[in-house]
């Protein structure tokens, strides 16, 4: 069963969550929320109505499905959706990305990059350079439309990478986007390596941890994230933490899927997952960002647009009547989910 869940599910129901701090006196984050808790962001899939992807009901092009899904995010307080963007290599996304922006601007949401690193051994980081160029240059120029809607942090916008081939320098990278003003955050996944100089924080994806992936989905997390924040808050407390959040994960769908899972553990998983940054940083102490590990990956079972898992718990909310909704498929079924 799923259920719809109102704001109340992001900012009262897991509000509860954990709490306490599990050891020691932390450095002050340098880079923290605005306000008591994170700001709630969310991943986006933009290449729905493409034919090498799943059919989900509706099209990324769809500005009317855009709109709707821009005031569903809102209502469960989710500030912006972190688009995944592939430069050239995926002009169909491309396209669809200039669309949310667009949007996003007219209904006074955020929008951010996620930049999907490219596999290729051989000129992977002049593809980064040309790719980061045109991004600049279409979306984050006082000409580009939309631009005004783009994320930012102090000012700064903030730019995300999700690492494929590993084949970037990402020096290089930086001392490209050290030339724009003003110059973005660069946020890298996991924990630090061997660019720790070139990027400006780092954010939680996905993961069972050490002990790998279990056949029934119990890895959910807690090993992976217990170590994220640790060590970023002991060791790195000068880089911006990304929390991640999610719900569950089933590769089953996705074309590149190696049979993964993650179980929703009835709504638990997010709870525990929205909430684990509580123990290792104290209320005055907030980091700045949750990022919501997806809005609408149906290919790997993470979306959370149509609802969460619940298995008859009371602890979901239906969302106002007036809210607007994303189509539904028709058998009634979140495709990726569980039933």
């Amino acid at each position: 069963m799923f259920v719809r869940a109102s704001s109340a599910l992001l900012l009262l129901v897991f509000f509860h969550g954990c709490s306490g701090l599990r050891s020691g006196h932390p450095a002050p984050l340098q880079f923290k929320a605005a306000g008591n808790s994170p700001e709630v962001i969310a991943l986006y899939e933009a290449w729905f109505g493409h034919p090498e992807h799943i059919s989900v009901g509706y099209s990324s092009q769809d500005p009317a499905v855009i709109k709707s899904q821009i005031r569903h995010a809102k209502a469960l307080g989710i500030s912006a959706f972190v688009v995944d963007w592939y430069g050239d290599r995926q002009p169909f996304i491309d396209q669809s990305y200039a669309l949310i922006q667009k949007q996003a601007e007219k209904n006074r949401f955020h929008v951010a990059m996620m930049y999907d690193e490219t596999d290729d051994e051989v000129g992977a980081t002049d593809e980064a350079v040309s790719d980061f160029t045109l991004f600049h240059d279409a979306y984050l120029s006082p000409q580009s439309p939309g631009h005004s809607a783009y994320l930012t942090y102090e000012g700064r916008p903030v730019i995300f990478i999700f690492p494929k081939g590993g084949h970037t320098d990402w020096n290089k990278v930086r001392a490209l986007v050290n030339t724009w003003s003003p110059a973005p955050f660069l946020i890298y996944e996991n924990l630090p390596g061997e660019y720790v100089n070139a990027f400006d924080g780092y954010y939680a994806w996905i993961g069972p941890g050490k002990e790998g992936w279990k056949p029934d989905g119990s890895n959910w997390g807690e090993e992976y994230l217990s170590d994220f924040y640790q060590t970023m808050r002991d060791k790195y407390p000068n880089k911006m933490i990304v929390g991640g959040a999610w719900a569950q994960f089933n590769d089953s769908k996705a074309s590149w899927g190696l049979n993964r899972h993650v179980s929703a553990r009835c709504g638990e998983t997010f709870s525990d997952t929205f909430n684990f940054w509580r123990k290792d940083f104290p209320p005055g102490d907030p980091i700045p960002f949750m990022m919501i590990e997806t809005w609408n990956d149906y290919e790997e079972g993470t979306a959370i647009e149509r609802g969460i898992p619940s298995c008859g718990s009371s602890k979901g909310t239906t969302l106002p009547p007036d809210t607007a909704q994303t189509p539904a498929p028709a058998s009634g079924k979140v495709p990726g989910g569980a039933d």
